[in-house]
């Protein structure tokens, strides 16, 4: 059975995570009884805990919103979840490393030993971000897309030209973070790198949201990515049997389907810009390989073989050109 202490660090744990929870729900969530739940809520109260509770077969707990609250108690899931999230700040793309280090640090000197020695135990090597956004950037940026503010900026260079948009989300993707926003100077959906955007004084005033043409801005940035509009999708896709065995295809496909024939052969469903530029992803793999279709694709590895036999007949590299 879980200990007392443990059990009430759990139900406080909960607590924090949503507004209101069911009594029995809680009493399910610990495996105890709503007469345990009830005595454990009486001891967090005890510590200083605010919680508020509703009557009836529905009845509930709630721990009260704006509460000044007793020094921080985490589990042991939640420490090493706040060591992670910490330490992995640099991967995040916001120069904020030397303030998660202090806010480590901050949290640590407040956890008992056991919780201390965890954290510590918590050590790895994070990916390094494509480029890094100066957190007051991402503050101004965030603040303009929550009120509906036009954003004024520069881009690229500093001093450059103002540009206006209006800005509708900021998405984080592949070490880099992104604006997505109406650009009011050339009427159209613009993404704009967040490293290279430079605030300007004063900001716009309100705008109406325009609708986003993407079920949503990460799908809109997918599909930037890819060539298309709206759709998340590639302008080429195509299938293509390999002989090679799938796990030794599997890693460098990305977001591409592979499919296992046999030991020795595999199936790949993938796309691109262009058929050449799907040809050329395959190719890389130096093995013979099947073109199954669109017939685009079948027609861009003919034109494409045709210009590899040209260049391997061609004149020898010391040739004279003249001669």
């Amino acid at each position: 059975m879980v200990g007392s202490s443990s059990r009430m660090l759990s139900l406080l744990s909960l607590l924090q995570t949503r507004r209101d929870w069911p009594g029995q729900t809680l009493a399910e969530r610990l495996a105890v009884s709503p007469r345990t739940v009830r005595r454990d809520i009486g001891r967090l109260r005890e510590l200083g805990y605010r919680i508020s509770a509703t009557k009836g077969p529905d009845g509930g707990y709630r721990l009260a919103a704006g509460s000044e609250l007793p020094p921080l108690l985490f589990d042991d899931d939640q420490a090493v979840a706040i060591a992670v999230a910490l330490r992995n700040a640099s991967a995040s793309g916001v120069d904020i490393e030397e303030a998660a280090a202090r806010a480590l640090e901050t949290v640590r000197q407040v956890m008992p030993s056991r919780l201390r020695h965890r954290i510590d135990d918590v050590r790895f090597t994070g990916s390094e971000p494509a480029a890094r956004v100066d957190p007051g950037v991402l503050r101004t940026v965030s603040a303009a897309v929550r009120r509906r503010h036009v954003l004024r900026f520069g881009y690229g260079e500093a001093d450059g030209p103002a540009r206006r948009a209006e800005p509708h989300a900021v998405v984080a993707r592949g070490g880099r973070w992104y604006l997505i926003a109406w650009d009011l100077d050339r009427d159209d959906w613009r993404v704009f790198r967040l490293d290279r955007v430079t605030p300007r004084l004063p900001q716009g005033g309100p705008f109406t949201p325009r609708p986003l043409p993407a079920p949503d801005a990460r799908t809109f940035l997918a599909a930037r990515s890819k060539g298309s509009a709206a759709e998340d999708r590639w302008p080429c896709t195509g299938e293509i049997v390999i002989s090679l065995p799938a796990s030794e295809v599997a890693p460098w496909i990305e977001d591409g389907e592979v499919e296992e024939l046999t030991e020795r052969t595999c199936r790949l469903t993938v796309g691109s810009w262009s058929w050449t530029a799907l040809l050329a992803l395959v190719t890389r793999f130096d093995a013979p390989f099947t073109v199954v279709g669109p017939s685009p694709l079948a027609a861009a590895a003919r034109t494409l073989a045709d210009r590899l036999r040209a260049a391997a007949t061609g004149p020898p590299p010391d040739a004279d050109p003249q001669s």
